[in-house]
């Protein structure tokens, strides 16, 4: 409803100065303006209304000046929205050469004007959410390709109803790494990657690093979705190397504001470079920390790691396989429970030094087995720092020396032998030359006593026995001598019965602390081409363990064959065979089943290359319970 405003002057009223005092008291926001509307005067609520609605007086005077009063009107009433100030409207009158201006809100438009900022603010609010959930999510994968549904679900969120296309690359090569499209791409459209050339620019992207035919730059980003019509791209840079990019594109009829749209995606990208850049340092870091693992756990040597608790961190399978612990038996124990006791003050002297800095080579120790036996290893040592220099733990690769030990108890037990065999030359000369004298003196007491009438018949007995045991003494002296005398290598024609004998000979002690029997079966054999101290070896060894692999009262079978060109001979007992696992191994050297100290593992080795020399095979067969035969096959044609 409009009111007509009239001034009306009294004569007689109150003067100019009154009337500045009401238009100074008026509650409502006033003003007067001359005829050219320019202001000529305000009261105090008209100044508190443009401040409330942070406007100036030119703001108002632009308001007034932009009016279209007409020339002739003398009388109007106009009203004028203050420009940029939502709400603030001025209400112009004119009545004659007076020209009032007031001012007020206007609800409608206030209110349209508060909707829309409660709108932007509630999207920015909702925009803010999403980028901080996103954050949350790729923040929290697990990978590059976590990370990238993660940025799939958020660009969805943020954006719905539009193609979009995710590209991660490597920063080195361009060489495409993850892909995700929502859309149906256009064939090809994934490679090369293109890259606005505004957005290079404002990130100081430099152009020669962007790997060559991966990535190109051009003024406008090609579609890459059907039906699309327009679309926006935002390139992942982070620590100025490129990392992909994220392209959106808009089917037709999709209403969307395209700037905000592009303000939103670039920020999305920043934070999602970012992370991808984390990601990928994180593959990198987990691949050579995998990688180094690996060379520690399948490295060829004895590889164990303790920290300054002397607590093992790492236990390599050369270990495992040495001592028949698992890793996960071993790793979190004290170091000691590796080492006997007679060890832990020499080690803990090692460990000391390498607490120091100081390195230990060729420390020799040994380490308890799981099968309660003991390995002799040989250890280098060193520290190992933290980033800060401190000692927090030490290394110890190293290797086993259990077979150069075993070596070396040989060598010094062939050294032993071949003394005793130096010996056994001169014993058996003195013994010679006495036992002799003793069966010859023996032999003519005996054909004397025969000849001569009323001898006694058992003392003829006792000198036949005496003359047999003088001949039993010179012939075991003989093949002795034999034996000990290093073997030649040129063979020569030997029957091999005769040596089957010869062997039994030489263990016939053995067999008489066994308390066992020996039984022999002869088939007839041409003479072949041998070294006989070799082939007596051979014999000798394959005997002595028969009686070692059966009780008292067993029995070792001794038997000789032709099978077409080859001679066999076959040492069988009847003891309680060979473990199934064990008998793949046998002629390894130094592999041995029996006690501590009864053997060197090297016997069975030894007799194969003797065998395989000859040009023949050293088989066997065995049955748990039932016995153990080893065949000796030797080529009947060998010259």
């Amino acid at each position: 409803m409009k009111t007509d405003t009239r001034v009306v002057r009294i004569p007689g009223g109150p003067g100019p100065e009154a009337f500045q005092a009401f238009f100074e008291a008026l509650d409502t926001p006033a003003a007067l303006c001359d005829t050219s509307l320019r202001l000529v005067a305000v009261n105090e609520a008209f100044h508190r209304f443009c401040a409330d609605h942070q406007a100036t007086m030119e703001d108002v005077a632009h308001a007034l000046a932009a009016a279209r009063v007409p020339v002739e009107s003398s009388s109007c009433d106009l009203e004028l929205p203050l420009a940029g100030k939502p709400g603030a409207v001025l209400t112009m009158s004119r009545r004659g050469d007076v020209i009032a201006v007031r001012a007020r809100n206007d609800p409608e438009l206030a209110r349209s004007r508060l909707m829309m900022a409660e709108r932007a603010l509630l999207e920015q609010a909702r925009t803010e959410g999403v980028l901080l959930d996103l954050g949350r999510s790729v923040a929290e994968a697990g990978g590059e390709e976590e990370l990238v549904a993660a940025v799939a679900r958020g660009v969805k969120e943020l954006f719905p109803g539009r193609s979009f296309c995710i590209r991660i690359t490597d920063s080195r090569t361009g060489g495409l790494t993850s892909l995700y499209a929502e859309g149906r791409l256009k064939e090809g459209a994934h490679e090369p990657l293109v890259l606005l050339q505004r957005a290079v620019e404002k990130l100081n992207l430099g152009r020669s690093a962007l790997p060559a035919g991966r990535v190109t730059v051009l003024g406008e980003v090609p579609l890459l979705f059907l039906g699309s019509t327009h679309g926006v791209s935002a390139p992942l840079v982070a620590s100025g190397q490129l990392f992909g990019a994220i392209n959106m594109e808009y089917p037709e009829g999709l209403d969307a504001d395209v700037q905000h749209d592009e303000r939103v995606l670039l920020q999305l990208a920043s934070q999602v470079a970012v992370a991808v850049k984390n990601a990928k340092l994180i593959d990198e870091l987990t691949f050579v920390r995998k990688y180094l693992e690996d060379l520690l756990e399948k490295a060829n040597a004895l590889i164990l790691v303790a920290n300054r608790d002397q607590q093992v961190v790492v236990f390599n399978q050369a270990l495992s396989a040495l001592t028949g612990f698992r890793k996960e038996d071993v790793l979190g124990k004290d170091l000691f429970w590796l080492v006997p006791e007679s060890e832990h003050l020499r080690l803990s002297q090692v460990i000391a030094a390498a607490i120091r800095g100081e390195a230990v080579n060729s420390f020799e120790t040994r380490l308890l087995s799981r099968d309660g036996n003991e390995v002799r290893v040989s250890f280098a040592t060193s520290s190992m720092l933290a980033p800060h220099g401190e000692v927090e733990g030490v290394i110890a690769i190293g290797q086993d020396i259990t077979v150069v030990k075993e070596l070396e108890k040989r060598i010094i037990h062939a050294e032993k032998l071949a003394s005793i065999g130096q010996l056994a030359a001169s014993v058996v000369h003195e013994i010679n030359n006495p036992m002799t004298a003793v069966a010859t003196y023996a032999d003519a007491l005996l054909q004397r006593s025969r000849t001569t009438p009323g001898a006694n018949p058992a003392d003829q007995e006792k000198l036949r026995k005496i003359l047999e045991s003088s001949h039993r003494i010179l012939r075991f002296t003989r093949d002795l001598v034999s034996y000990a005398r290093p073997a030649q290598d040129r063979p020569e024609r030997v029957q091999l019965n005769a040596v089957v004998d010869m062997a039994v000979g030489f263990c016939e002690h053995v067999v008489s602390q066994a308390r066992v029997s020996v039984h022999r079966e002869y088939s007839e054999l041409p003479p072949l081409s041998a070294v006989r101290a070799n082939l007596v070896q051979v014999f000798v060894n394959l005997i002595t363990n028969a009686c070692h692999a059966m009780q008292p009262g067993g029995s070792v079978f001794l038997a000789t064959r032709r099978e077409g060109q080859e001679a066999v001979v076959s040492v069988r007992d009847s003891g309680t065979g060979i473990d199934p696992k064990h008998l793949q191994r046998i002629f390894e050297p130094f592999f041995t089943t029996k006690p501590e100290g009864k053997g060197t593992g090297l016997g069975l080795s030894i007799c194969q290359g003797i065998v395989e020399n000859h040009g023949g095979r050293l088989t066997v067969t065995s049955t748990v319970g039932a016995g153990t035969t080893f065949s000796v096959r030797l080529p009947l044609s060998l010259d």
